[in-house]
């Protein structure tokens, strides 16, 4: 059976115990990075990580991008939005579509 885990700022993903998730806050770099690479062996199929978590981590992120499993899913931390999410979904569209259809200037 495959799991969902959250990696980010401690503050900003214990809340998601409540709901289920394996949770997994982290302090530094170098303990994100061990922890997606820890999560993305065993079972886990998507993975949350806050963004500014993910801003310091982006290479190793990459890595999973054409992966089936796990999914990388970057969401606000308590900070805030970063935008990091929405470009993802940018780069996917246009990927897929060809152009940008989402974020067009006018």
């Amino acid at each position: 059976m495959y799991k969902i885990g959250v990696i980010g700022e401690k503050d900003a993903v214990l809340g998601f115990k409540a709901l289920g998730f394996s949770v997994f806050p982290t302090e530094n770099r170098e303990q994100a990075v061990r922890i997606l690479s820890e999560l993305a062996r065993s079972n886990y199929a998507v993975i949350y990580i806050t963004e500014q978590t993910a801003a310091n981590i982006k290479n190793e992120i990459n890595q999973y991008r054409e992966e089936r499993f796990p999914a990388v899913i970057p969401i606000p931390g308590i900070q805030g939005s970063l935008g990091i999410g929405m470009q993802g979904i940018k780069k996917c569209v246009e990927k897929a579509v060809g152009a940008d259809i989402l974020f067009r200037d006018e």
